[in-house]
């Protein structure tokens, strides 16, 4: 590997842990970690309807490292809420100031962060270990893809910009630097990127006049519904970040047919340079109707599996399929799987035609040349 690819994998990467400390810094509440020292059993409360538990913590990072505090860690009825600890574990805290230097510490959550790197560290390790040269390329375009949605597309949403014509516009530069890093620039990575960016717009395009025909609000997440509380107060265009979202979830998938597609007609072509571009055209339909059933069950399993507790209680409560398929958050979720399958399904012969005409193309300029 060049010591040159190496140096800008560390530098984006710092850019990327740079994106989480200005997130930290900029917050107005203290958030540190902390290890359970002692944990008592659940007390019945007598001031509210619930329990709690009197915990002691040894605050492990921060202004108040090491020091060793005592707090009553109060549970709800609800059991979703509740972070029930025991002695040994790590968890996270808000630590509030008052007057004469003490401090209120509260568990908020579990640590997790650890196990989070952890992971990421054997992911990233496993991409380079299996692609060497091509797996240093991946984890940089998935670095370039994380701060361009960092940087520029949440950005640019929070302070008012409409997100369609941002997404389309991101998605096409992720696509870009995407497949030129990867695939270098030549005809194939062209026609990926062509392909890519037609079966995307269509996906949007669909779900954009599906959704607008059956009046989806884009509010039928708890987070969205959210939104319309935070302190930057934004007037969102729901519906449009509903669409947003269904562009960039379906561009990993369709850049994936995409570059399948067009690389399988440039071994095609270069296995046989003499084929007609009819036949590479059938060639890559061919290769695109193998990956077709498997990489649209991807985007519907996809959104199926987060879905699986409401089809639960549906199932549960024998919730008629009238009510069901006309509830506003499964229409979201089945115009989401099925316009990001249609443009999927698009991208195939489009690609397949725009890469078998410039390797036909370039396969006449070198005849004209000779």
């Amino acid at each position: 590997m060049k010591k040159t690819s190496i140096l800008l994998i560390i530098l984006l990467l710092i850019c990327s842990l740079n994106v989480y400390a200005e997130s930290v810094e900029d917050s107005n509440m203290t958030m540190e970690t902390a290890i359970v020292l002692d944990a008592s059993d659940m007390i019945e409360a007598e001031e509210y309807d619930g329990q709690y538990q009197n915990v002691k913590l040894k605050i492990t990072s921060g202004k108040y490292k090491n020091e060793i505090v005592d707090t009553e860690n109060q549970l709800s009825s609800n059991f979703a809420f509740n972070i029930i600890v025991k002695e040994g574990d790590k968890v996270v805290v808000s630590i509030e100031e008052i007057e004469d230097g003490d401090i209120n510490v509260f568990i908020t959550d579990y640590m997790r962060q650890h196990y989070i790197f952890y992971l990421t560290i054997i992911f990233i390790l496993l991409i380079l270990l299996i692609g060497r040269k091509k797996g240093l390329k991946s984890v940089i375009t998935l670095t370039i893809t994380v701060l361009a949605i960092l940087k520029i597309l949440l950005p640019m949403m929070l302070k008012g910009a409409n997100p369609i014509p941002i997404t389309i516009i991101i998605s096409i530069g992720i696509t870009v630097l995407t497949i030129f890093v990867v695939g270098g620039i030549n005809s194939k990575s062209i026609s990926a990127i062509l392909g890519t960016s037609a079966g995307v717009l269509i996906a949007g395009l669909i779900a954009y006049f599906v959704g607008s025909k059956i009046k989806l609000t884009g509010l039928s997440s708890d987070e969205a519904m959210m939104l319309a509380y935070i302190p930057q107060e934004v007037n969102f265009d729901f519906r449009s970040l509903l669409f947003s979202g269904i562009i960039l979830g379906s561009l990993g998938a369709v850049m994936d047919v995409g570059m399948s597609i067009s690389s399988a007609i440039e071994e095609i072509y270069n296995a046989n340079p003499d084929i007609t571009r009819k036949d590479l055209f059938d060639s890559g339909m061919n290769v695109g109707k193998d990956i077709m059933g498997t990489m649209t069950n991807t985007l519907i399993l996809a959104y199926t599996g987060s879905t699986i507790p409401m089809l639960l209680l549906f199932m549960a409560y024998e919730t008629s399929m009238v009510k069901i398929i006309n509830l506003d958050i499964i229409a979201t979720e089945v115009i989401r799987s099925l316009a990001g399958s249609i443009g999927l399904v698009l991208t195939i012969p489009l690609t397949a035609f725009i890469a078998s005409v410039l390797i036909n193309k370039n396969k006449t300029a070198v005849i004209d040349k000779d």
